[in-house]
């Protein structure tokens, strides 16, 4: 299991795995995996959006938040509209299963056939120049396609939060390593520093709600004071990086891997102003497919004393 603080590559398998207590998340993977190695795309789409309805029967507190969520983003919406999105996204919910199970399982030509790359110049320029690239993402549910497909072009690093349970931890490391180099715990700020300054491709993604700690308050939808951390400007500050805005969008035959040109005057030094520009970009990108979005976590509960945006 990886440490806090350090950075977490594909492992050699460890014996204390195979422990009867982690029987069950054994057979989870591997069912995982026989699903996503036997079933076609389609099938599996279908399977997804069957199992994220399910869901929503299930999981009701996770209802309850992500209609909240939607209410306070898209106040213009009605509330039809608002239902038919909310249905989506938990269908979109289902899906995520099996797309994690294609990130961590699939080859990559399999990978390839279902991925339209966009953008890859950008890439090629900051390679070429020998710029960081700070691969600004949110958090889609296609998240664990994002940076494997990317990967497919330039394997890059990956910032997230390790998993306490060591068999899903190792599933975690090794998939999401198959087509990039290490992942850096999101606790590891000089681990984050260290990739950009050695001209790296760093993911991350900064539009879930972290808490007052190194946030500000700034529009985020309709939301006026949306808690937003300033982590982005102090990555981007790092010399010679670039910030590529990076999203993956469900499409009708497969996946598009969007990646755009690197933010213009960014940053300019002013915490808010920055934490604007991160949240209009981020925001842009998940106007174009918003029940692709993970509406589940409660985005809205940090606030300022004065505003309080209930769930």
């Amino acid at each position: 299991m990886a440490i806090a603080g350090q950075d977490s590559r594909p492992s050699s398998f460890s014996f204390a795995l195979l422990h009867p207590r982690y029987a069950l998340n054994w057979l989870g993977l591997s069912i995982l995996w026989l699903l996503v190695t036997l079933l076609p795309w389609r099938a599996q789409m279908l399977f997804g959006r069957a199992l994220g309805r399910l869901s929503m029967r299930v999981l009701k507190s996770r209802v309850k938040i992500a209609r909240r969520n939607l209410e306070l983003a898209f106040p213009e919406w009605d509330e039809a509209e608002r239902e038919r999105i909310l249905t989506a996204n938990f269908e979109s919910v289902g899906c995520a299963v099996f797309e994690t199970g294609m990130a961590w399982f699939w080859p990559d030509w399999r990978m390839r056939a279902i991925t339209r790359m966009e953008g890859t110049e950008h890439v090629d320029a900051a390679v070429a120049n020998n710029q960081g690239m700070l691969l600004l993402s949110a958090h889609f549910l296609t998240l664990e396609l994002n940076a494997r497909q990317f990967g497919l072009y330039r394997p890059g690093v990956g910032v997230y939060r390790p998993n306490t349970n060591p068999v899903l931890e190792y599933a975690q490391v090794e998939g999401r390593c198959r087509s990039n180099k290490y992942l850096v715990d999101r606790l590891n700020i000089k681990g984050m520093l260290k990739a950009l300054r050695q001209g790296d491709a760093l993911w991350y993604a900064p539009d879930h709600d972290y808490g007052s700690h190194a946030s500000v308050f700034v529009p985020f939808f309709a939301v006026e004071q949306a808690a937003t951390i300033t982590g982005t400007a102090t990555l981007a500050r790092v010399k010679n990086t670039v910030t590529l805005p990076c999203f993956t969008i469900r499409e009708k035959n497969g996946y598009r891997l969007l990646i755009q040109a690197p933010m213009a005057n960014f940053p300019i030094g002013d915490d808010e102003a920055d934490a604007i520009a991160t949240n209009q970009v981020i925001e842009a990108a998940i106007r174009l497919a918003p029940e692709q979005y993970m509406w589940l976590h409660r985005r809205f509960k940090t606030t300022p004393p004065e505003v309080a945006y209930r769930y």
